[in-house]
Parts: C-alpha cells; sequence; structure tokens
C-alpha cells in the first residue's frame, strides 16, 4: 500500500479538489480557455519539416498544421510573393500563426527529439501545398517565427518527410479570438527573461519493491501561490505541466503505463512541491 502521508500532505482540501478536478479535464481534453478573447483549436495535420537545431545539431521538428479558426493572412498572388522575397523586407508580410510549446518525441530510430507545432489558415495552407515556392514560403516564416519565439538558430536545409503529416499527437491549442493589429503570433509574446523553466523533480514507486502500485512524481515550484496557476496534463506515459505565466515547463516521459482517470494531484503551499499520484497499470515494453 502506498504511504498515506505521500497521499495526504498539508494541502487544503478545497485546493486538492480542484486541482484534481482541473487533472482529469485536461486529461480527458476538456480544459477550457479563462479568457473571453481566446479559445480552444485542435488543428489538422498538415506536413511535417525535418530539421537541426544550430549549432549542437539536435534534430527538431516542425509540425505545420491548418486550421480554419487562424485568419488568412493578405491575399498574395505568385508574382508578388517573388518581389516580395526579393525585397528588402520580406518580413513585411505577416502570416497569423499559433506557435505551440515544444514537446519530446522519439523518430524513426528510437532517439529522443524536438517537435513545434504551427498553425496557420487551412486555405492558405493548402493554397501553399498546390506551388512549390509557397510551400518553402511557408516553412521559411515557420521557422522564422519559432526562432524569433524561443530564441532558436534553425537549420535552413530542412526537409519535408514524405509519408508522415505529423510528428506525435495532435494537441488543442490555445488562440487568441481578437488579434492586435499587424501581429503573427496568435499567443501573447514573452519577454526572453519570462522563458520557463524545467523545474526539479523526482519518481519514484511504491511500493519500492516488487510489483509497483503507484508511480509517484514530486515536483518542486518555488514561486508558485497557488495550484491555480497549474495546468497538468497526464498521459498514458508522459506527464505536462506548466505553471503559469511562463514560469515552469515540463515534459517527461516514463516508462510505465499509467491508469489515467484515476491520477490525482496534490499541491502543498507550505513546501512548494507538487504532488502526482498515478496508479499504474504495466510497464513499457
Amino acid at each position: 500500500m502506498t504511504d498515506s502521508s505521500l497521499l495526504n500532505s498539508e494541502l487544503e482540501l478545497q485546493q486538492q479538489e480542484e486541482l484534481y478536478q482541473q487533472l482529469l479535464l485536461q486529461t480527458m481534453g476538456k480544459l477550457q480557455t479563462e479568457t473571453q478573447d481566446s479559445t480552444v483549436i485542435r488543428p489538422q495535420p498538415g506536413i511535417c519539416v525535418k530539421t537541426f537545431c544550430e549549432p549542437v545539431k539536435e534534430k527538431v521538428f516542425i509540425n505545420i498544421c491548418q486550421s480554419s479558426s487562424v485568419p488568412p493572412p493578405p491575399e498574395l498572388s505568385r508574382e508578388e510573393l517573388v518581389q516580395l522575397l526579393q525585397s528588402e523586407d520580406p518580413s513585411s508580410y505577416r502570416v497569423p500563426m499559433s506557435l505551440g510549446e515544444p514537446h519530446t518525441e522519439v523518430d524513426n530510430n528510437s532517439q529522443g527529439c524536438t517537435a513545434y507545432d504551427v498553425v496557420i489558415n487551412q486555405e492558405f495552407f493548402q493554397k501553399s501545398q498546390k506551388d512549390p515556392l509557397f510551400q518553402q514560403f511557408v516553412i521559411l516564416v515557420s521557422v522564422e517565427g519559432l526562432e524569433n519565439k524561443y530564441s532558436l538558430k534553425l537549420n535552413r536545409d530542412w526537409k519535408v518527410l514524405k509519408n508522415r503529416k505529423f510528428l506525435g499527437s495532435v494537441s488543442e491549442q490555445n488562440i487568441r479570438t481578437k488579434s492586435k493589429p499587424v501581429i503573427q503570433e496568435l499567443q501573447p509574446q514573452e519577454n526572453a527573461a519570462s522563458c520557463p523553466k524545467r523545474p526539479e523533480y523526482s519518481l519514484f514507486v511504491e511500493p519500492p519493491t516488487g510489483h509497483p502500485e503507484y508511480l509517484i512524481a514530486e515536483i518542486k515550484l518555488p514561486g508558485v501561490s497557488s495550484s491555480r496557476s497549474l495546468v497538468l496534463d497526464v498521459g498514458e506515459d508522459r506527464l505536462v505541466l506548466m505553471a503559469r505565466p511562463s514560469l515552469y515547463h515540463l515534459d517527461i516521459f516514463h516508462p510505465f503505463f499509467i491508469d489515467q482517470e484515476s491520477s490525482v494531484a496534490q499541491y502543498n503551499k507550505s513546501t512548494q512541491i507538487l504532488t502526482v499520484t498515478m496508479p499504474v497499470v504495466s510497464s513499457v515494453s
């Protein structure tokens, strides 16, 4: 049996129930946006682009997705695009897009890699697939958008994968429904100083010997005063945590398949530690 002290900390009952319900809602994909100026969308897969992050040559995949909820850019003919690319300031033409958070995936060689999801207007995406020049332009603005938001340097020698439209699983994204004039992203701009940090965490099983009944994650979150700022997503072999606004971001895989619906989370304000208790179904083969 699990030590009750691990499952019942000094957390107030009201906060425990609140975060537990939030966990279940997020797990079932029903977590709703908190502001009236934004909406949650589930984009459709489009193309998957492989490149590298310089100078360390880490493999990066860009999932360029499509959604009719993203507004289209201004009309642009092929001739206008050629002129734009030859001009001194091609960035003057803005393509509305939603840039998702990085997520860890596994490539065909069973190697870890990073993937980003970029969502553009569906009609504009379809147009880009009919003309190689437009497709390269869409990839270019996606690469530049990710570089600007996450302070990356991505290799321009990219490759469009032929037999894969998306790496990983399609996730919901939160986009603004009221956009500012001449804005490229549909998410609030973040300063470099507010980039989320990876928190310290530990994983252990209960009981410590024999077949594990529970996988327990303890995540240290100094500076987090309330569970209201936490968004937790528990997959069957993955745990994703965000502490808003842009304070912490954790995305890890673990070697167990767990019971998502029976998982519970508790945040202790005194120790500022989040404890996630996940019943183990089986080990990942």
